[in-house]
């Protein structure tokens, strides 16, 4: 009987160790030559800032309005910003956070070919071309219309420093050779090639990334709010060298991370203001 109850708990607690496995959420290795090295770790330690973190909106237990969100604009001119982001881009950022605060999102890509025409009625205010799509599925049950414009993304300022240590070393070496002795001399000289390697930089450029949002009634087309939202990214590198032995770093927020902070942001506001 022992034996038995013995045997009983080893299968029950190897059991409830496979499930636990199971339900973890999977990790994986890095594959990099370089993973666990110094550099590596201040290289991850920088790239955790950038990740994504869960906002938690304070009233997502309270069920939200049946809402689509359409194709914003991007007032913009940076070029390197309109490469990489489209508006669609930016509305699927939009999808996702509202979901999020439990508001009832009507994905864009289950209303098929018709949310073009519809996302284009909208933008040109056009309530009668409107409302023809409101009786068709899904978008009968649709309350707000809303969408995520980007009016702003410029650098507004930038900043160096660095130090050379090759004028200080001359002037090192020359002091010894002036000293008129052979050891002057030599410390001089060592003097002239230890502070000469000596090589420091720092460099810092600050953007700031501005998004607007606006909720429309999904009947009028009428705007029913708006908010904008600013934040800045800032983008850094450093470097230091002496006597050959160098080492740098450079990083910061991305452009994705901004735009999908800005949104979370936005959707906060929402879901404070208008659930």
């Amino acid at each position: 009987m022992d034996t038995l109850r013995g045997s009983l708990i080893i299968s029950l607690v190897a059991g409830l160790s496979l499930a636990g496995a199971a339900g973890a959420q999977p990790t994986f290795e890095s594959a990099s030559p370089t993973a666990g090295t110094a550099t590596s770790e201040r290289a991850n330690a920088m790239a955790d800032k950038s990740m994504y973190k869960s906002i938690e909106y304070a009233n997502a237990g309270k069920k939200g309005p049946a809402l689509v969100v359409i194709p914003g604009e991007i007032k913009s001119t940076n070029a390197t910003f309109l490469q990489k982001f489209s508006p669609s881009n930016i509305a699927d950022f939009g999808e996702l956070e509202l979901s999020k605060a439990n508001f009832q999102v009507l994905e864009r890509t289950n209303l098929g070919p018709i949310m073009n025409e519809f996302a284009l009625a909208y933008n040109l205010g056009d309530p009668q071309k409107a409302r023809q799509y409101l009786g068709m599925g899904k978008l009968r049950t649709t309350k707000y219309i809303v969408k995520f414009d980007i009016l702003k993304t410029e650098q507004v300022a930038s900043a160096q420093q660095g130090f050379d240590g090759a004028a200080i070393g001359r002037v090192v070496g020359i002091l010894g050779a002036f000293s008129g002795s052979v050891a002057g001399a030599r410390a001089g000289a060592i003097g002239d090639t230890a502070v000469g390697s000596v090589k420091t930089g720092d460099s810092t450029g600050v953007w700031v990334i501005g998004m607007r949002y606006k909720i429309m009634d999904a009947e009028t087309t009428e705007q029913v709010a708006q908010g904008y939202t600013e934040e800045k990214m800032e983008v850094g590198a450093t470097g230091t060298s002496v006597m050959g032995v160098s080492q740098s770093a450079q990083g910061g927020v991305g452009l994705d991370t901004m735009v999908q902070r800005l949104v979370q942001k936005s959707v906060w506001e929402i879901d404070n203001k208008y659930k």
